[in-house]
């Protein structure tokens, strides 16, 4: 066989077998085995496991592709948001149904948060290289309550009848803004520049690299400026509408970022001889 790749399974390679993991009810001797997780364009023959290889086969239950789930992630926010922004009759009551808020950023936040969303579908369908690697049903779950109900808590909020403007008027908001389509600007430039570097089709995995692009410069300084970013937009959000649980969305955001952040610089240090040393994970100079 000269790929595995017309096998819709996945598997993980030990020094001398292969643990080959298969959407089907099968061997539950899969915790025997370490190794890491074969691509789809590895070839059997090439892989250090002499001239014979065992395969074990694991059902991986439920599955659902990495557009899809990116997708439902993210379409949901979109949806939920609206919802409190047009006052629907059982959020405020029938007094305030389908009334509009007198103040300038709500109207702002929304369209900053449509814009944020609609961006990640969008880079979701054209711009993202997925694997043919698959999640499991019930985390998509788990996903979508965090992106939902985090849309639901912050909505409610910024969208209430009650809500007070920022402290700081139009300076704040202003401030806000900008720095809030700055960072998402940039977040979306390093996404394309990770989709250009197999765009050759090559097979050889480089590490990336900052390009004539302004903002992919934060290439210099850490090993995902997206997350860098990504922080950033939503730190903006958060002085904009200065609204609490968008603090706390921001703040959980952070820590989760930072730890996958921190697990692909040490893994870029480890694969890379050449790797630039004073890159940081996320925050130029300290973490």
């Amino acid at each position: 066989m000269a790929s595995w790749r017309g096998l819709p399974h996945r598997a993980i390679m030990s020094s001398s077998r292969i643990s080959f993991f298969e959407i089907l009810s099968g061997i539950q001797q899969d915790n025997q085995y370490e190794g890491r997780s074969l691509k789809d364009e590895e070839v059997l023959r090439e892989l250090p496991v002499g001239t014979t290889a065992t395969l074990y086969f694991r059902d991986l239950g439920p599955q659902i592709g990495w557009t899809m789930v990116f997708l439902t992630e993210y379409a949901g926010p979109l949806f939920v948001y609206f919802l409190f922004y047009f006052r629907m009759p059982f959020f405020y009551g029938l007094a305030k149904a389908f009334t509009s808020s007198p103040h300038s950023v709500v109207h702002l936040a929304c369209c900053c948060h449509s814009f944020h969303y609609i961006k990640r579908l969008i880079e979701t369908i054209f711009v993202h290289r997925f694997s043919h690697g698959t999640m499991p049903l019930k985390s998509i779950v788990k996903n979508c309550f965090y992106y939902w109900g985090f849309a639901a808590w912050l909505a409610y909020y910024i969208n209430h009848p009650l809500y007070t403007p920022p402290s700081y008027g139009k300076k704040q908001i202003s401030l806000s803004m900008i720095m809030f389509l700055i960072c998402e600007t940039g977040n979306f430039s390093i996404h394309i520049a990770l989709s250009n570097l197999k765009i050759d089709g090559s097979r050889s995995r480089r590490y990336p690299f900052p390009t004539r692009n302004p903002f992919t410069w934060l290439f210099f300084f850490v090993s995902c400026p997206n997350y860098t970013y990504e922080v950033g937009s939503w730190i903006s959000f958060t002085v904009m509408t200065q609204c609490v649980p968008v603090g706390l969305f921001t703040l959980i955001g952070f820590i989760q970022m930072t730890i996958w952040a921190k697990e692909k610089h040490h893994r870029y240090i480890r694969e890379f001889k050449d790797y630039p040393r004073i890159r940081m994970s996320i925050i130029p100079f300290l973490l």
